[in-house]
């Protein structure tokens, strides 16, 4: 592991994919430090076109990047919108990260996702794991387009000298996260089923899959605070989890889901729907080691996440960012 201090006071740091959970994560943590922060809206910028991206970072000349842009989902939606997944996710992260070699850009800090492990790695998963074995076919496309990002990034150190960095956080969850079933991850999703259920005054709740498989969950401000402390501290062609180190079933998860919201309900299990991966848990020893360790307990995260939802029920969240 290579420690590094960067310090961020007085930076010029552009967070890309700003309006999704984890650049919104992004830019709360950064009002606390003594920098810039620059953002490129959509209606100006089309992330997936290479001059566009070149000509805005070009003019905004930014010193530091965290880059958290990407179009996300969960299994429908990865199953639906392959190619996709695939290109915009491609696209967006090759432009970016071009683009702020050619600027002069001192800081990269490029997110992947766990789902770039393969579905059968031995637990909790190390960094090594990747590219071990075959891909969750349910995210894969996804994945794909991550693990490109996270070579890109390496190709990029090892070529130009470039200080681009790659975080693998695990599963994520937040204010600001993606509601609509259609197209959400399993935790907002069974948040708002358990709402509309509480709401409609329905007898049971429908839950995708068989309830066994393990999930790691973390709150998105955690994040947020875990990658601005790589920015800071770290300097590496390895990758760096993060997660939390805990875990639970998905019928655990949503029982606990249920408490928070009210639902007193029963839960129904529909197993013709896939489990995806049984289990994921990352191994964060590397980060741990490093100085930082998640604080937000995945009670008190669920609890201020249906809060959020609450105050801001009624908009549908698209995630492309």
């Amino acid at each position: 592991m290579t420690r590094q201090h960067y310090d961020l006071e007085g930076k010029r740091i552009w967070v890309a994919g700003h309006r999704g959970m984890v650049g919104q994560a992004i830019v709360r943590r950064l009002a606390s430090e003594n920098c810039e922060i620059i953002v490129a809206d959509r209606t100006a910028v089309d992330l997936r076109r290479q001059r566009d991206v070149e000509d805005w970072v070009d003019k905004a000349r930014p010193d530091a990047v965290f880059l958290a842009a990407a179009k996300v989902g969960g299994i429908l939606a990865n199953s639906s919108y392959p190619a996709e997944f695939l290109y915009d996710n491609l696209m967006i992260e090759a432009n970016i990260i071009e683009a702020a070699r050619r600027a002069g850009v001192s800081k990269l800090v490029f997110l992947g996702s766990s789902c770039i492990y393969p579905k059968m790695a031995p637990q909790p998963i190390l960094e090594d794991a990747l590219l071990s074995g075959p891909l969750e076919p349910t995210n894969e496309w996804y994945a794909v387009a991550k693990i490109a990002g996270i070579k890109l990034c390496q190709a990029y150190r090892r070529q130009y000298g470039s200080n681009f960095i790659c975080a693998q956080p695990t599963n994520l969850y937040g204010p600001g996260d993606n509601f609509d079933l259609s197209s959400s991850h399993v935790l907002p999703a069974l948040l708002r089923k358990a709402h509309d259920a509480r709401e409609a005054g329905a007898p049971t709740l429908t839950v995708w899959g068989s309830g066994t498989p393990l999930r790691e969950f973390l709150h998105v401000d955690d994040l947020a605070d875990a990658v601005v402390f790589l920015a800071r501290h770290y300097s590496g062609e390895e990758i760096v989890n993060v997660g939390t180190g805990e875990e639970v079933s998905i019928r655990q998860l949503a029982e606990q889901v249920c408490a928070v919201v009210g639902f007193r309900g029963d839960l129904e299990f529909d197993g013709t729907k896939p489990d995806g991966t049984p289990r994921k848990l990352v191994s964060s020893d590397k980060l741990s080691g490093l100085g930082w360790r998640a604080r937000t307990s995945l009670a008190d995260g669920l609890a201020t996440t249906y809060r959020w939802f609450r105050e801001n029920q009624g908009h549908l969240f698209e995630r492309v960012l």
